[in-house]
């Protein structure tokens, strides 16, 4: 087990994960959690939410605070960001993680696919964003991580409306990181590659897709979750203070 780095300053921070059940966000949910921040996370799967919290808690002595909740439904969304001011006294660290990349032909999804794909990818970060900073005004301290994707510079097929939603994130993101950056709030965005994560195992990482990417990247080996999650953890950390308004991609020299 390789013996990453610990970030004295994570410690007690608050950080909440949209997306945390499985995949990356699990991943990310338990580094922090390492670090002995205050997790807080959101998904829509319940059952793999209850199991991380119970693996953590098994192997911590903590469990993170889970909440059931579909991003999409906004008032929501921005309700229980709101209440983390309340419950915690502040937010110090958000990290926009949930995502949907269902691969449709161009000329099939119609618009209420689009607008399904655009609610998920794009509005939902903006809008937790949006109540975010709010909280991390007032204390003028923050940081915002939103989670993009190499597709968006390399622009896959079958992909329009996840590359579409992603590369408005990136834009987003320098613009909230020039717009708050004098209330101490920085804003980052990661772009991972192809991650093998139990979801891309599944449906699209398959050994002959492996050896095409295993081609066309520079670092052989399999890019994992912990990799994108440490990237999480120096943008969170008071070691990245002057980091703002960029793009950090990992993808094994893909791009």
């Amino acid at each position: 087990m390789p013996n990453y780095a610990t970030y004295p300053s994570l410690k007690g921070k608050v950080i909440l994960i949209t997306g945390g059940a499985t995949g990356i966000g699990a991943v990310m949910v338990e580094a922090f959690m390492r670090q002995h921040a205050e997790v807080l996370f959101v998904d829509v799967q319940e059952e793999a939410a209850h199991a991380l919290c119970s693996k953590l808690h098994d192997e911590l002595g903590k469990a993170p605070v889970f909440k059931a909740l579909d991003t999409t439904h906004i008032e929501e969304l921005q309700s229980f960001i709101s209440s983390i001011g309340q419950s915690h006294g502040r937010l110090d660290v958000l990290i926009n993680n949930v995502a949907n990349d269902t691969r449709h032909s161009p000329l099939d999804i119609d618009q209420q696919g689009w607008r399904d794909c655009m609610a998920v990818n794009l509005d939902s970060t903006f809008f937790a964003c949006q109540s975010a900073i709010r909280l991390m005004r007032d204390k003028r301290n923050g940081n915002i991580i939103n989670m993009s994707s190499i597709n968006v510079l390399i622009g896959p097929k079958q992909m329009p409306g996840y590359v579409a939603a992603k590369s408005a994130l990136n834009g987003l993101s320098k613009s909230l990181a020039n717009q708050y950056g004098e209330y101490g709030i920085r804003v980052n965005t990661i772009l991972p590659g192809w991650v093998a994560t139990d979801r891309q195992l599944a449906l699209w990482l398959t050994p002959e897709a492996d050896k095409e990417w295993q081609k066309s990247v520079a670092l052989r080996g399999s890019l994992e979750p912990i990799h994108v999650a440490n990237m999480a953890l120096f943008l969170a950390a008071e070691d990245s203070a002057m980091v703002t308004g960029q793009q950090f991609v990992i993808d094994a020299g893909r791009t």
